[in-house]
């Protein structure tokens, strides 16, 4: 695909080495090493690989209308998935190491800029992904509104967002969220702010139940574990053997669910798929 985005962006610039870069950058709700903690653990992780599968379930039962821009996608995790399935993706990253990340990965389009200072026209982006990302945005109806001036008519935005106020744990407070949602509350935002929903599912059933354990309550007791983020996330992310079974079983299962178009009323996530009304 070519493609200039100077086109339907008027403050990015292509440099040399393919990025594409705005011309003011904003500070955002996220820790300078984020992307680099995740590069290290995205590829063997069970979380990772699991929440892909079910965006891109999710995008096969509703296509998109044409290129996904996938907003603060990180090191292109999702992006690069979504490009190999066929669909052509523009990643919008505002941290410069996801952005770099993200081109190493081989994503072929990166822009290394927040939504905003990007400064896309109206009415120019065909399929928005937001995954992982609304739960960093202060007001996260703002945020909605503006993107729905951005995108075609009936254009869908893709969402996942960590469930559940109740878990709230110290991971929350480290990586920046305002807030963890239900399937009513990432429902009413997205409607409030000129989306309709289509679907809605959570998935991850089976790990409320662990976050309460292992960081919901040591939070609550004001206990920190002895091991560093670092390490705590490789342990989480890249089980062992036998726990690796099982969460394969486990996670085809929810698969099979969102392949269907079967909701489930129960996950550590959230999962949508909204059309601009």
């Amino acid at each position: 695909m070519s493609l200039d985005l100077s086109e339907i962006a008027c403050n990015i610039e292509a440099r040399e080495d393919g990025l594409w870069t705005s011309r003011t950058h904003s500070k955002v709700s996220y820790p300078d090493e984020g992307n680099d903690a995740c590069f290290a653990v995205e590829d063997a992780s069970f979380w990772f690989r699991h929440r892909n599968n079910c965006i891109l379930q999710a995008m096969t039962a509703y296509p998109p209308s044409g290129t996904l821009f996938d907003i603060g996608g990180g090191n292109g995790y999702v992006a690069r998935a979504v490009q190999d399935a066929g669909t052509d993706v523009v990643l919008v990253e505002p941290g410069a190491a996801g952005a770099q990340n993200a081109r190493v990965r081989g994503v072929r389009h990166v822009v290394h800029s927040t939504l905003e200072n990007a400064g896309f026209q109206g009415k120019t982006l065909p399929a928005v992904g937001l995954f992982d990302v609304l739960e960093h945005i202060q007001d996260d109806q703002a945020f909605l509104e503006n993107l729905n001036r951005l995108m075609w008519p009936d254009g869908r935005v893709y969402v996942t967002v960590p469930a559940y106020p109740a878990l709230w744990s110290r991971e929350d407070d480290v990586a920046g969220h305002w807030r963890r949602y239900t399937l009513g509350s990432l429902s009413r935002v997205l409607n409030r702010s000129g989306f309709a929903v289509e679907f809605a599912t959570h998935f991850f059933a089976f790990l409320p139940v662990p976050i309460l354990l292992m960081r919901v309550l040591p939070y609550r007791l004001r206990r920190q574990s002895s091991q560093n983020d670092n390490g705590r996330m490789k342990a989480e992310h890249q089980p062992g053997t036998l726990a690796a079974g099982v969460l394969r079983m486990l996670t085809r299962r929810e698969l099979s669910r969102v392949a269907a178009g079967r909701r489930s009323a129960f996950g550590a996530s959230c999962l949508a798929v909204a059309r601009k009304s």
